[in-house]
């Protein structure tokens, strides 16, 4: 065999392209699922209104799954993200924005 040869078979890479190749190390899982309900509770851009759209956990239920799942820590940790963001609920989110809106208006 010539050297070429082997050397084909040792290094036997697929041709490069010109596009990236996109590498996600936690994908979303399946909509529904108590896992996504976890993530979409950690997510900022998902409102509670719409974890329950989707899963039909209302936010009790929400906050005691993710107590019962997450270490303590975490737990006090997301408690205190929640409660301080009003994106959380979509009346507030929108109430607050409306206000924020005004406020810009009249600087």
């Amino acid at each position: 065999m010539t050297l070429n040869l082997i050397c084909s078979k040792v290094i036997n890479r697929r041709p490069k392209s010109n596009w990236p190749v996109t590498r996600v190390k936690k994908t979303e899982p399946q909509v529904g699922s108590k896992d996504w309900v976890i993530w979409a509770a950690w997510a900022d851009r998902i409102t509670f209104e719409e974890i329950y759209e989707k899963s039909g956990f209302r936010e009790p239920q929400v906050i005691s799954l993710m107590q019962g799942q997450l270490k303590p820590k975490s737990f006090r940790n997301w408690r205190k993200r929640v409660s301080q963001q009003s994106i959380k609920h979509r009346k507030l989110f929108a109430s607050r924005r409306s206000v924020q809106s005004l406020l810009k208006d009249y600087e």
